[in-house]
């Protein structure tokens, strides 16, 4: 299970863990946070696709949430289709801190008081101490997390070590763009919902995501660059093969991807009976395989074009 279970609600509370004191305030991290330096930018082609009809027109851009600094996407025909829409969607729109921290505290923290070391057994708690000193966060601190919140927190923090940016993320840079531009921002779900998929998954899913990503954590910066290069290539078939990798189980493939995508292909069919331009920017993984939105899209006779550039 190598595969980066991150999306934009979870990135937020990562951050707002982080500029409020909690775990992820790291003073060793904090030490490591990438260079604030310009960078050469470098120009990137990620795959774009397009929708319409008579009077209807959805682009479908597939989004990785971090970045490193300086890579040239926003451009061509990614910027030329959101100018021309009238509005952005993302998969959510971020609430303010405090309503962050609230939600956080309801779907990662065990409402039940029970730590996090106790749902694991002596050697995935020596697997999981020994990741966090790697990551430079205190593992002690992060007992009253769910095994989820744990392993993502990791991650993102981990990915920051390696080089990563949230500022540099696709969605930020969106978000930042349509305001500057006074075009409305909607989303398809609510940072509550994305924390409540994850809260929802078995405690046995959750503890084998959190050893696994534990195990690769040495592995994981190079990790996350492949699935960037497949995303800026653009290579989404490959993009799917790794996101397949990592998904093994039925169980967490559905809820992460496959159920997900149903949902935004029928808020895509009934978009369509609307007229307008909409720029609609999710997840690159929701994008990619034989369950990805364009192909569901199918079922409402519907089909998705590749926009060549």
């Amino acid at each position: 299970m190598k595969t980066f279970l991150l999306n934009s609600a979870l990135i937020a509370i990562t951050l707002s863990l982080s500029a409020l004191g909690g775990p992820a305030a790291s003073p060793a991290l904090a030490a490591e946070a990438p260079a604030t330096d310009p960078v050469p930018t470098v120009d990137v082609d990620p795959a774009l696709w397009v929708v319409r009809d008579a009077d209807s027109t959805v682009y479908l851009f597939g989004t990785v949430h971090i970045l490193k600094p300086g890579m040239g996407w926003f451009d061509e025909a990614v910027k030329d289709a959101f100018d021309k829409s009238d509005r952005l969607v993302l998969e959510i729109v971020e609430p303010d801190t405090a309503t962050t921290q609230k939600l956080f505290a309801k779907y990662g923290f065990d409402q039940n008081g029970k730590t996090l070391s106790s749902k694991m057994n002596a050697d995935e708690n020596r697997i999981f101490t020994k990741a966090m000193e790697k990551v430079g966060l205190p593992a002690a601190a992060f007992e009253p997390f769910d095994p989820w919140a744990a392993a993502v927190t990791m991650q993102v923090m981990g990915l920051q070590k390696g080089g990563y940016d949230t500022n540099s993320g696709v969605e930020t840079q969106l978000t930042a763009a349509a305001k500057a531009a006074n075009k409305p921002i909607g989303a398809v779900e609510t940072m509550e919902g994305q924390l409540a998929i994850f809260d929802g998954l078995s405690q046995d899913i959750q503890v084998k995501f959190l050893v696994e990503s534990a195990k690769a954590v040495d592995d994981m910066t190079l990790s996350m660059d492949n699935m960037v290069a497949l995303w800026a290539k653009p290579d989404p078939d490959g993009l799917a093969q790794v996101m397949n990798e990592g998904l093994t189980d039925p169980a967490l493939h559905a809820a992460l991807l496959t159920n997900r995508n149903a949902n935004w292909a029928v808020w895509i069919s009934k978009q369509l009976e609307k007229p307008g331009t909409t720029f609609m920017a999710v997840g690159a993984g929701h994008l990619a395989g034989t369950t990805s939105v364009q192909h569901l899209l199918s079922a409402y006779g519907i089909t998705a074009e590749r926009v060549q550039y």
